[in-house]
């Protein structure tokens, strides 16, 4: 049995009576080279004690990302299986024939709209019950989705697919806390023209993973409520946006009225143990950047002056680690280029021959959210690499040219304006500098090995 100590101080028992041990079981969890791992676990394990497990054997950083998927292959569906969840419950309902798995991934809006709400629910989409008039700031809106006195309402177009057909029509859809209604009568919301579709207490929201060659979608954008204890293809009811936004809207409202105020603690509970925690004493603001090329040190005081110190020590620093790397021989302009072009091959955030459809999955995959992206090979010029980057929930793809000068070679995502000695410093610059791209690198795409 894999055993952490992490896992058993959060399972230690509060109270100062003897407790039996709960009993075990099995599961089989995948990464997304599709390498495995089975392991014996407690019956009542949670699917976030199952990634610090993960998180801790494999090495990771915890930057509270770190998702636990269901994917159910036979209907070509998969969903976040929240922190919260018995992970035991999840597979009771998969059936005996079922080849249904676990999969340990990165995902990087899980809690994104509980830091920018707006950009998750569009103003048309969205209707509060409230003395707002409309207007309505970040933390409101979050509140009234976590309040059980409001009544947050939403609405909005979406295609359907009809019961026994493979034809889909477009519907108005209204989601409450009741439940998914849609109407009869163009756009009314009178009781009499709204028919019930669904609620949530005892079914789930996925996404489809093939929703065009499986389903006929209209879109790629479909996703779909399940009933716990149902796994056949007739018991789905399939829902499918026309972009990825009002997707993303109607699957965060239903995992909000399914969970409420739990998603939150859920969202929260690491950032508290973070902060209670003494490796965590002494914080990054307290670290202060000095100079010391004088006969004295000086404390850097002007933001703009530490920031290009920093940047012109990083610069030294690799000049010097390239050179290391080329003093195997006599060291060459060829030897000290082809150093500058390896150096980012061991990087996390590069993905080699990924082709351009690939690196859009990984980066859906892995939560679209401004600034998360990867690096790979480019397809069509193989002396050039892309830049695949996430804005506005749109994947938008940026080559890398190669730019050489007196014989050195350098590269530039801007005609040659601006130019880095190899990727790790293009990205590292990127990292903190928007320039020409639409937003700052954030969160890179990466694949890990179980």
């Amino acid at each position: 049995m894999l055993c952490t100590q992490a896992y058993i101080s959060c399972r230690a028992c509060l109270k100062s009576q003897p407790c039996l041990p709960p009993s075990t079981g099995v599961i089989k969890v995948y990464s997304e080279d599709n390498t495995s791992r089975a392991v014996e676990v407690p019956s009542d394990i949670t699917a976030r004690d199952i990634c610090q497990l993960f998180i801790l054997k494999n090495h990771c950083i915890d930057d509270h990302s770190w998702t636990l998927f269901e994917q159910i292959p036979h209907l070509s569906i998969e969903r976040t299986i929240e922190d919260h969840e018995s992970v035991m419950e999840v597979q009771s309902g998969w059936g005996m024939d079922s080849h249904c798995c676990l999969y340990f991934r990165k995902n990087y809006a899980k809690y994104e709209f509980f830091k920018k709400p707006l950009d998750f629910f569009p103003e048309h989409m969205v209707s509060i019950s409230s003395e707002t008039n409309g207007i309505m700031n970040h933390s409101q809106l979050i509140q009234t989705f976590l309040s059980s006195s409001s009544c947050p309402e939403i609405h909005g177009f979406l295609h359907a697919k009809e019961h026994g057909r493979k034809s889909w029509k477009k519907f108005y859809f209204v989601l409450r806390r009741s439940g998914l209604y849609f109407s009869n009568k163009g756009t009314s919301k009178e009781p009499r023209h709204l028919q019930f579709i669904a609620e949530f207490s005892d079914s789930d929201v996925y996404t489809l993973l093939s929703g065009k060659k499986v389903y006929g979608a209209p879109t790629d954008y479909g996703f779909c409520v399940k009933a716990s204890k149902l796994n056949s293809a007739r018991d789905l009811k399939l829902l499918c946006a026309d972009d990825e936004q009002t997707r993303t809207c109607w699957v965060t409202a239903m995992r909000l009225f399914k969970y409420g105020m739990q998603l939150y603690q859920n969202f929260i509970q690491p950032h508290q143990k973070q902060k209670s925690s003494p490796m965590r004493s002494i914080s990054e603001n307290s670290l202060v950047a000095m100079d010391f090329s004088g006969h004295k040190s000086r404390v850097i005081e002007n933001p703009s002056e530490a920031l290009s110190v920093a940047v012109e020590e990083g610069l030294s620093w690799r000049r010097k680690s390239c050179h290391r790397l080329s003093s195997h021989g006599s060291p060459s302009t060829s030897q000290s280029s082809m150093s500058s072009i390896a150096i980012h091959v061991a990087q996390p955030w590069f993905h080699s021959k990924l082709s351009r459809d690939e690196a859009q999955k990984l980066i859906t995959q892995q939560g679209l959210i401004d600034g998360v992206f990867l690096v790979r090979d480019s397809q069509s010029n193989p002396r050039t690499f892309v830049l695949s980057l996430c804005h506005t929930q749109k994947i938008k793809h940026f080559q890398i040219l190669p730019v050489e000068e007196n014989g050195e070679l350098f590269y530039s995502l801007d005609d040659g304006h601006t130019r880095f000695t190899d990727l790790l410093q293009l990205v590292e610059f990127y990292q903190l500098n928007r320039g020409v791209l639409p937003c700052k690198l954030k969160h890179h795409c990466a694949r890990i090995t179980l």
